[in-house]
């Protein structure tokens, strides 16, 4: 992709690094190539740096002259991206660099994510780091990796491996406010065993296809309410039951902590039938476009022919259980915050589902500030799969939650800062969503942070896209903070 569709956003090395960021797949588990690119970054510029076992990496950067005996400050990011795609769209993520695109005062990708979570928290502490116009004391530039799946990065830190006790974590995506307190979360997955049978002779494979839904982040995006293309397809496939048909592969989503977007199946079905099924899916079209109007606005449901042999189908009995704990398995909002306005306290998201082989795999993912209400939830989601007669339920360890310090000094400093540079307060908030501060916070007690970043729409999905100006704003404001602590 030209680098043109860059060309002249300010500020201009930011832009330059996220755009190189851009060309280096970095999907979660598989930052190799990321992780040398950092490792490269940091060569060139003379700055000493160490990589742990799991991958992490940090730079320590010297501090501009004068201001050597400064406190060190952490600037934090993760150096993987969800990789998420149209259906259509041709896209290796594990080798293709994504391809930008300029649109109205936003950049976007085509067809894909952006991953300007975090890409742009990573190019703007590389920035810092190198832009002669910053002045700073001590910085380490502390990248993780794998954040999106698990947070598994920040989870492998030692307590040596950075020594600040300031930190700004840049992973946050709405301009003008400070972030000081996140969720926690946890995954929890059921496993079946498949039932096969023989398809009846008289059946011939049709694909059925759920598209068009908005997706997007299953913690921020959570509250608007927006369709998820595996109860979709849940529910319509219940509402076919009434004409035989048989199921021989399905699937949905692609993230633990992304809203699906698309669910797809091959059904076995009775050629003259199909005009009824046609007519079944016409109404669940009008009535699911009627319910979700406002909060999605997208559906595709498209049922055609399929020239695939099929020798194995989904026993009738296992057909009705899989239905059943997709109709019965909760999703959405769970309990919205008594303390702050219009925040999510608890929430569980039904991911994915997948069949590989002899195996169907449910995947769901639960998030709350309160972590006694997050485990609790995920006792109920586990309560469905067992009532399911799940052959098992895998329950992760998850991550804590980032408890709000509204003392905290650095907290002070980072909202004066915003005063003096805009003349209005900052709005001050906790997130639904999981940041690195939460086991940061555990692995490094006393450890004075906050989150920040620019406006970035759609994240986890291919809406994704980042405000230009806000990233210019979001860089001054970085700049800033690291001057005001200097003083």
């Amino acid at each position: 992709m030209p680098k043109q569709v860059i060309e002249g956003l300010k500020p201009e090395l930011l832009w330059n690094y996220f755009y190189d960021i851009s060309q280096v797949p970095r999907p979660s588990k598989k930052e190799k190539k990321i992780r040398a690119f950092v490792k490269e970054f940091a060569k060139k510029n003379i700055f000493d740096f160490k990589e742990d076992k799991t991958g992490n990496i940090v730079i320590k950067v010297p501090a501009t002259p004068g201001y050597e005996n400064k406190p060190t400050v952490v600037l934090q990011g993760h150096l993987d991206m969800v990789c998420e795609k149209n259906k259509g769209t041709e896209h290796d993520f594990d080798k293709d660099p994504i391809k930008l695109v300029r649109d109205n005062g936003w950049i976007a990708a085509i067809g894909t994510t952006l991953g300007a979570d975090n890409g742009i928290g990573v190019a703007a502490a590389m920035s810092a780091a190198t832009d002669s116009s910053v002045v700073h004391g001590p910085l380490e530039l502390l990248m993780t990796v794998d954040e999106e799946t698990g947070m598994t990065g920040v989870m492998g830190l030692k307590s040596n491996f950075i020594t600040g006790n300031i930190l700004l974590n840049m992973d946050s995506e709405e301009d003008g406010a400070f972030y000081v307190g996140c969720c926690g979360g946890l995954d929890t997955v059921g496993v079946f065993k498949v039932d096969w049978s023989r398809p009846k002779k008289d059946m011939v494979p049709f694909e059925l296809l759920v598209t068009g839904l908005k997706g997007g982040h299953s913690g921020l995006d959570i509250q608007a309410g927006r369709a998820n293309a595996i109860k979709l397809l849940g529910i319509l496939l219940n509402r076919i039951t009434g004409i035989k048909y048989r199921i021989s592969s399905i699937s949905g989503g692609s993230k633990r902590n992304a809203i699906p977007r698309e669910a797809e199946t091959i059904l076995m079905i009775n050629p003259s039938d199909e005009v009824k099924v046609q007519k079944i899916i016409n109404q669940f079209v009008n009535d699911t476009l009627l319910e979700f109007f406002k909060n999605d606005g997208g559906l595709n449901v498209t049922l055609a022919r399929k020239d695939v042999s099929v020798k194995s189908v989904f026993s009738k009995k296992f057909t009705k259980k899989i239905i059943d704990t997709i109709l019965a398995m909760p999703h959405g909002i769970m309990a919205m915050s008594p303390d702050i306005p219009d925040l999510v306290e608890s929430s569980t998201n039904l991911a994915t589902i997948t069949l590989e082989d002899d195996t169907l795999k449910i995947g769901t993912s639960q998030r709350s500030s309160i972590e006694s209400a997050k485990y609790n939830i995920a006792s109920s989601v586990a309560a469905v799969f067992k009532l399911a007669d799940a052959d098992e339920v895998i329950t992760g360890d998850g991550y804590p939650g980032w408890q709000p310090n509204m003392n905290s000094e650095l907290l002070a400093v980072s909202k004066k800062v915003y005063e003096e540079m805009y003349s209005k307060e900052p709005a001050v908030k906790a997130i639904h969503a999981g940041l690195e501060c939460g086991l940061l916070g555990s692995k490094y007690p006393g450890l004075d942070m906050i989150s920040f970043g620019p406006t970035i729409q759609g994240a986890h999905s291919p809406d994704e896209r980042v405000n230009i100006a806000d990233v210019e704003k979001f860089y001054e404001l970085l700049k800033g903070i690291l001057k005001k602590l200097t003083e």
